[in-house]
């Protein structure tokens, strides 16, 4: 086969691989194979004659086709054929036979040839072979039995690569002539190694991988193949996605194990330059992964190339920006590592800083968030980089007010690295609690004054040293001996003071250090107070990063941390509808159980339970209510799922109930506060220390402690059990009824004589029998009339005290009586369904069983009745009385002007309006009186709770008053401030009153001065917005008021509109009121009205050119015409 030219082959094949073979249909290709094996054994020169050779090309033709014997035979005959031929070539060229080299060299050509073609074709089969076991394994079909396996086909692969890189390895010099031959024959090799990296699972293949960049790198250093290398290797990068690690590595692996930079140099020059369509999103992905490994792998190269790099910060691209960011980062780490430090390196680190600095202020958020997490992974380098920390810590503390929740959460996740990994551990240990370090520090300071020297000049100092003029001549002459003792007197003086120089120098360093850290603790302090209010943002994942973030900080023993750690305790009231507030939930229980739940590991069992024992009752120390029922919901959550250990509740009640060791108030009042949670989940753990109770809390210890005694019955009251309650005669309840009606002026009493009440009604059979009697003998002490007290005796009764202790129990008890027959109401209904049930499912009664009984509506018919005739009207009844006497008081305040008397009689009235509607209608007047004119924030605060629970009692007769409640939203005193927005919250979102325009006033809560207040309004309006388009609905009512008041200011106003207008979504709601916002521009009045609906329609998304018009001509333009 003479006439064999590779380049015309190579030209006809990338074109058309069928048009060269013209053979005849070969009807068994094993047979003609095992032929051509034969005649190729004998002569390996066989392959030049034509049928051989394009037997086998129509072999690779059809490869797909083969059996796999055959194409393991073709592909052994291909490869090992040129291995053959290499080793022939190598001796010729030894032996320098130049007359044989041309022959030779067409053999080369030849299996080059068909080795590439054999390379495509097992490769073809590769990639077949992977579609179809991916097709196998979703619809569970075999692959084709004609198809290698994806092993076998590699071990060809890496077979016939490593015979490329044996070819590449001759002196091909001397079998080409020209260097053009050369290249198309190397090109035969390299397109067979490109082609293999364009299939992805042939690059998850590490050993096939390293081939195919050996047959590269040979390809390159020694043949020439720079320029086409560059070539392809910047295609592939845009056009594969897979390939951008993959080249960067292969160029790590050409300059480390073969010595060439200069491609890689050229690569990076041509990047440099790159510029991206805007439209065009895969090749600035593709590029930047590629610099990013690149630099990670070989930063040194990457060093040299960075200022032509740096371009790309100013692309529009912020994928490229975020990849000249890391870039950065892997530079900054590889000087960093470097043995010798030099002034250059610094230099270099200093400005790689620099960029990121700049790119924490960058304009998209995703730069933004890529330079914090590049900078919180310098954070964990061996270098501290401490002179430029504190700058960036001040940097990262503003970025936690973000407007993007994913910067915002990966400034918190650098904070929390910032403090694991601080410089300030040498001394000290690596705690940070900030009044120590302020005490380091002045004791510093303190010994620094006491060594420095007084800054004024002593008088054999004011001399000037310098002048040489006036020494003595006699300091030349030989010194005597009182001169060698005033010598050795001196050098004693120079000793301490290069002594005292010493340690001048070295406070100064630690004054320094103090310094660093107590402005690193500042700052931690400064963004603490923001990561709180972050606890309560919608990102989800930014809640979980705040909540560890106190927990570092808490292990560092930051101040600030305790404050984080509690507010986050109400995060159990997180949703758990959704997988993010599932996830909330169950992170907070792992960080309370990190921080509280975990004893060091040197502890033993017994230990370890006391420490949490200790560790939750501390938990009740300063916590406020809503702390404790939020703590309630966490140990229930805890309980729940078994993570409490049984010994750490015997531990609480030993604390509790010892009585020989000297146990604090503070904590017995903590361990039963726990006792009652756990016990919201086992009642079991109060009933079977009900003898505790009694002898502790309802005993001598409950006798001096009302808070101790409250909270014990409290826990009485998780028995809710119908099988456990008590008879009326058991020692527990006579313990609650001496408690009810004992006498006390201690203000402690009220809330005590409440849980008691509470606690009787839930433990007793009879509950309404012993609190009659309790009213009954209260009444007689306090109308009896008395002797006056003998000088000897104990101070005498407050008839007035004990008079406002009566009327408490008797609100009270009339509301618990209400819950009591309520309760009785809904036991009737459970088991009268639970007897149908039956009926239903057993065999037919007689037709008199299935009409016999009393019905629902007649049982509360019966209830209703009660209450509303009897209760307060009867006149056998014991409560007719003190409805009249309560009113009479209440209405009088002239004659009754005791303080304490009127909060309980106005409570007492509230209560009982509660009971009748009749009585309500008739005492509403009177209490909304007292609202209005009472200085008692108390008595206002009460009053708001009950009008609220009157709204949820009888709607129709609070509904026209409510605009008495929502005043009370701005009043004097921030307490009732704060109830009454809590108030209206509750009956808003549950639906028991109805809004008229009252809005605007909450709105105005969001600038409250109470942040409290303003948080709970938030709140409010992220609720509210969840029903159906409320704040739609109410939006024009909403900026109608806020405008229309003068004491609010314009920023302020702004604020709230702006976030009031995020809860429009909806594209068609923000046009509809955009349409109505600008109808009001033609009657605006004054110019502050102009710019209040030219702000609110600026935060709407409309595209109206009309109001854009009517916008931008102006006020006064407007005003003109209207």
């Amino acid at each position: 086969m003479d006439g064999f030219c590779l380049s015309d082959y190579l030209t006809a094949y990338l074109s058309d691989p069928s048009s060269l073979t013209s053979a005849d249909y070969i009807e068994d290709y094993d047979d003609a194979l095992d032929v051509l094996i034969n005649a190729v054994t004998v002569d390996s020169a066989a392959l030049t004659d034509g049928n051989n050779f394009e037997t086998l090309e129509s072999m690779l033709l059809n490869f797909l086709n083969l059996s796999p014997i055959c194409k393991a035979k073709l592909s052994d005959l291909i490869i090992s054929g040129l291995s053959t031929q290499v080793d022939t070539a190598h001796q010729l060229i030894e032996s320098d036979e130049h007359e044989l080299f041309s022959q030779q060299r067409q053999l080369l050509e030849m299996y080059s040839f068909l080795i590439q073609w054999t390379v495509a074709a097992l490769d073809n089969g590769n990639a077949q072979n992977c579609q179809g076991g991916a097709k196998s394994r979703s619809k569970s079909k075999p692959i084709s039995e004609r198809n290698f396996d994806t092993k076998t086909a590699c071990d060809y692969l890496q077979s016939a690569l490593e015979v490329m890189c044996k070819a590449q390895k001759l002196k091909l010099s001397k079998l080409f002539v020209t260097t053009s031959d050369r290249d198309l024959f190397i090109s035969l090799y390299t397109r067979s190694a490109y082609l293999i990296l364009e299939n992805e699972q042939n690059v998850k293949n590490v050993t096939l991988k390293m081939h195919v960049f050996k047959v590269l790198c040979i390809a390159i250093k020694h043949n020439g193949h720079g320029f086409g290398a560059q070539t392809s290797l910047l295609q592939n990068l845009t056009y594969y996605d897979h390939l951008s690690e993959t080249i960067a590595e292969f160029l790590q692996i050409l300059y480390e194990q073969y010595d060439y930079p200069q491609l890689a140099d050229e690569i990076l020059r041509e990047l440099s330059n790159k510029e991206f369509n805007s439209n065009d999103s895969k090749g600035p992905k593709s590029v930047s992964a590629f610099l990013v490994r690149f630099s990670e792998v070989a930063p040194r190269l990457v060093m040299q190339k960075m200022t032509l790099l740096a371009k790309h910060l100013d692309s529009d691209s912020y994928t490229l920006r975020c990849a000249i960011i890391e870039v950065c980062g892997h530079l900054i780490i590889d000087l960093s590592r470097q043995e010798e430090t030099l002034d250059t390196h610094k230099t270099q680190i200093n400005s790689f800083f620099d960029v990121l600095e700049e790119r924490i202020l960058d304009v998209n958020p995703y730069c933004r968030s890529k330079a914090l997490q590049v900078i919180a992974k310098l954070s964990d380098a061996e270098t501290k980089f401490t002179q430029r920390r504190q700058h960036i810590t001040d940097l990262v503390t503003q970025s936690l007010e973000d407007k993007s929740s994913n910067v915002r959460r990966n400034a918190i996740k650098l904070l929390s690295r910032f403090i694991s990994t601080h410089p300030f551990s040498l001394l000290h240990g690596g705690q940070l609690p900030q009044q120590e370090w302020k005490d380091r520090l002045e004791k510093v300071n303190a010994e620094l004054n006491i060594l420095l020297p007084p800054l004024e000049p002593t008088a054999n100092e004011a001399h000037n040293p310098g002048d040489l003029s006036t020494i003595d001549e006699n300091l030349l002459d030989s010194p005597s001996e009182d001169e060698n003792a005033d010598t050795m007197a001196n050098v004693a003086v120079i000793a301490e003071q290069y002594a005292n120089s010493e340690a001048i120098n070295r406070l100064r360093l630690t004054k320094q250090y103090y310094t660093e850290a107590l402005t690193f603790i500042n700052s931690l302090h400064r963004a603490s107070e923001i990561i709180c209010s972050l606890l309560s943002a919608k990102n989800k994942s930014e809640v979980i990063e705040a909540m560890d973030f106190f927990v570092i900080a808490d292990a560092y023993k930051l101040e600030t941390a305790k404050m984080g750690i509690r507010k986050m305790l109400h995060l159990i009231w997180t949703k758990a509808n959704s997988d993010e507030g599932q996830g909330v939930q169950i992170h907070l229980v792992e960080c309370y159980k990190s921080v509280f739940f975990t004893a060091p590991d040197q502890f033993s069992e017994g230990d370890s339970c006391t420490y949490i024992a200790r560790n939750l009752i501390s938990l009740t120390y300063g916590a406020t209510a809503a702390e404790l029922t939020s703590l309630e919901q966490l140990l229930y959550v805890m309980m729940k799922n078994k993570q409490l250990h049984e010994l750490v509740i015997q531990k609480l009640w030993q604390v509790y109930g010892i009585q020989q060791r000297d146990i604090s108030n503070a904590q017995r009042r903590g361990a039963i506060v726990i006792l009652g949670m756990l016990a919201a989940y086992d009642s079991g753990i109060v009933v079977k220390e009900l003898e505790t109770l009694f002898h502790v809390g309802l005993g001598v210890h409950g006798k001096h402690d009302f808070l101790l005694a409250r909270y014990t019955c409290v826990a009485l009251q998780r028995i809710t059990s119908a099988s456990q309650k008590l008879p009326n005669d058991h020692p527990i309840l006579q313990r609650l009824v001496g408690v009810m009606d004992m006498y006390s002026e201690n203000r402690e009493w009220y809330a005590l004589a409440e849980q008691a009440i509470n606690a009787v009604y839930s433990l007793a059979k009879r509950p309404d029998l012993l609190c009659a009697e309790v009213i009954r003998r209260m009444t007689r002490v306090v109308f009896t009339r008395r002797e006056p007290a003998s000088p000897a005796s104990t101070r005498p009764m407050s008839t007035t005290c004990a008079l406002s202790q009566l009327l408490f129990l008797v609100g009270h008890i009339a509301i618990k009586q209400i819950v009591h027959m309520e309760a009785y109401e809904s036991e009737f209904k459970r088991r009268k369904a639970a007897k149908e049930k039956e009926r239903d499912e057993g065999p037919p009664k007689d037709e008199m069983d299935l009409i016999a009984g009393t019905s629902e509506d007649d049982f509360t018919e019966a209830i209703n009745h009660i209450r509303e005739q009897e209760l307060l009207y009867d006149e056998m009844a014991l409560l007719p009385r003190f409805g009249k006497m309560v009113a009479e008081i209440c209405s009088d305040n002239l004659t009754y002007n005791d303080p304490q008397l009127q909060i309980s009689a106005t409570l007492c009235l509230a209560k009982l309006m509660c009971v009748s509607s009749s009585y309500c209608e008739q005492n509403l007047p009177l209490l909304l009186t007292i609202l209005e004119k009472s200085r008692d924030p108390v008595t206002r605060s009460n009053i708001v709770i009950a009008l609220g629970d009157i709204a949820v009692c009888f709607n129709h007769i609070i509904d026209e008053n409510t605009d008495f409640l929502y005043r009370r939203l701005h009043d004097a005193d921030s307490i009732v401030q704060r109830t009454c927005l809590m108030t209206l919250t509750f009956l808003i979102l549950a639906g028991q009153v109805k809004v008229k325009g009252q809005l605007g006033e909450m709105a105005k809560c969001l600038e409250d001065d109470d942040k409290s207040i303003a948080d709970m309004a938030k709140m409010f309006f992220t609720e509210l917005s969840r029903k159906d388009n409320a704040i739609y609905n109410g939006y024009t009512d909403i900026f109608s008021t806020l405008s229309a008041d003068q004491s609010l200011e314009e920023d302020g106003l702004r604020r709230i509109l702006k976030f009031l207008s995020s809860f429009i979504e909806k594209e068609k709601h923000a046009k509809q009121l955009a349409e109505k916002l600008a109808a009001r521009l033609p009657r605006c009045e004054s110019e502050k009205q102009w710019r209040d609906v030219t702000y609110a329609l600026s935060l709407l998304p409309h595209k109206n050119d009309e109001i854009q018009k009517v916008v931008s001509e102006g006020f006064k333009v407007v005003l003109s015409r209207a």
